[in-house]
């Protein structure tokens, strides 16, 4: 193991140790209400899972199938939960809440809603943001089932041209060890767009997935009859899910909307990824010249698509 694998290990580790602690004080409703943590999961699945049998209970909560018999037995016991032969197969039972479990069901939940609203409450509305979209992001990052959670493409709003800047110039410093000179080109490609901004002839998107910017990309003015594609960056978490080609696509659809008659970019070489996309899309290659920028010796390209 490493020592960056290792201290991102222990960087989970001590989230864990924090997340527990500030589990434990949600669970306080738990507590009150004579219900264990592992109880009220079990109700919630019986409530809102996906399956009604037992099995799959456990699989889903990764519960020793024992356990999970005994608080069923306690939870028909007790009027909370209906056991039925199931039509498609007798040997099998169909569990299903009550309305008494439905009802002791709802009042856990909002009890637990209160909980939690009192944890969030000191924070601002964008901290509250920015808190829930990591969780999901975390999810998607770790569960199978995220990868395929919708991306979205939206025009820009207030606060995305520097956040752009900032993403655009930590990544390409990462990925390619390029200076700050590159973060000065973008933020004034970015200003530039603001303050003389063309209604109608240049545009700029954003993607977007669970509330967090996984990519953008500009069309701006070159002359009446030409426009050009800016910027494009997509997040390393979310390539190859095509954010970049619907990036690409929706200039391209734009362009030609807007009565441009060839679409043109400036590009390096180095930038492979982006280049396929340009590619794929129709995209020429028409120049090429070597130049010292942003620390590095590149190769800049020019490609162009007629519209």
């Amino acid at each position: 193991m490493d020592k960056t694998f290792a201290a991102q290990v222990a960087d989970v580790r001590r989230f864990n140790r924090f997340y527990t602690r500030t589990a434990g004080f949600l669970n306080e409703t738990l507590t009150q209400s004579a219900f264990t943590l592992v109880e009220a999961r079990i109700l919630f699945e019986l409530a809102h899972g996906s399956s009604p049998f037992a099995a799959d209970i456990g699989r889903e909560l990764g519960l020793d199938p024992a356990y999970l018999a005994r608080i069923l037995k306690r939870f028909t016991a007790s009027g909370l939960l209906l056991a039925e032969p199931d039509e498609g197969d007798r040997r099998r039972r169909r569990l299903s809440l009550t309305a008494k479990g439905q009802e002791v069901m709802a009042d856990l939940w909002a009890k637990a809603d209160v909980d939690i609203g009192r944890m969030l409450s000191p924070l601002k509305e964008g901290e509250r943001r920015r808190l829930t979209a990591a969780m999901a992001g975390m999810e998607r990052m770790l569960s199978p089932q995220g990868q395929g959670r919708e991306v979205e493409i939206r025009p820009y709003r207030v606060g995305d041209m520097g956040w752009i800047v900032h993403r655009q110039a930590v990544l390409y410093a990462e990925e390619y060890g390029w200076d700050i000179g590159y973060e000065g080109l973008i933020a004034g490609i970015c200003s530039d767009f603001v303050l003389n901004f063309k209604p109608g002839k240049e545009y700029c998107w954003v993607a977007e997935r669970d509330g967090s910017v996984i990519g953008s990309v500009f069309l701006v003015r070159k002359d009446d009859e030409t426009a050009k594609l800016r910027l494009l960056y997509v997040e390393p978490s979310a390539r190859g899910l095509g954010v970049g080609r619907r990036l690409v696509d929706e200039c391209i659809a734009t362009a030609r909307a807007s009565g441009y008659r060839k679409l043109v970019l400036w590009t390096n070489d180095v930038l492979t990824a982006a280049r396929k996309i340009y590619q794929k899309a129709g995209f020429v290659l028409v120049e090429e010249e070597r130049h010292h920028s942003f620390g590095k010796d590149l190769v800049g390209q020019n490609w162009e698509l007629e519209l």
